[in-house]
């Protein structure tokens, strides 16, 4: 079993970045160079590294004092079912446990995840966006 070490850093490499959410294929790993910078912006982001391969990550943002949005969270397919995942939402959780609310945007398919992470579905409302990206 790998030896994984969480950081809480913002700077990645363009290769990092991409071999990353390439992994999990989300298009937006199509665009490492844009990833890189957003890390950057990123308020918090905690992140999973087995040596000097970046094998998880979780980001989010906030408004300083009640609100925080969970945008990203993937492990890389080769490191699931190693905890790391929700180790990656502990920590946020536990960075945002002074705020009223933390808020993820989960695909169908995650729910369970998330579900077993606390995170409760919410029938009243339905999250909405526009984008380009294709998954």
């Amino acid at each position: 079993m790998a030896d994984i070490e969480y950081k809480d850093i913002k700077k990645f490499t363009k290769e990092e970045i991409e071999a990353l959410f390439l992994s999990v294929e989300w298009s937006s790993g199509h665009f490492p160079e844009k990833l890189v910078v957003a890390m950057e912006n990123f308020r918090t982001v905690y992140s999973a590294w087995d040596g000097d391969r970046l094998v998880g990550m979780i980001c989010a943002m906030d408004d300083g004092i009640m609100n925080a949005y969970v945008h990203y969270l993937l492990v890389h397919p080769d490191y699931h079912k190693m905890k790391i995942g929700r180790t990656l939402v502990e920590m946020v959780k536990d960075h945002y446990k002074d705020y009223m609310r933390l808020v993820v945007i989960a695909y169908n398919k995650e729910l369970h995840f998330y579900e077993n992470c606390g995170f409760e579905k919410c029938d009243e409302s339905s999250p909405m966006y526009i984008t380009t990206l294709w998954t």
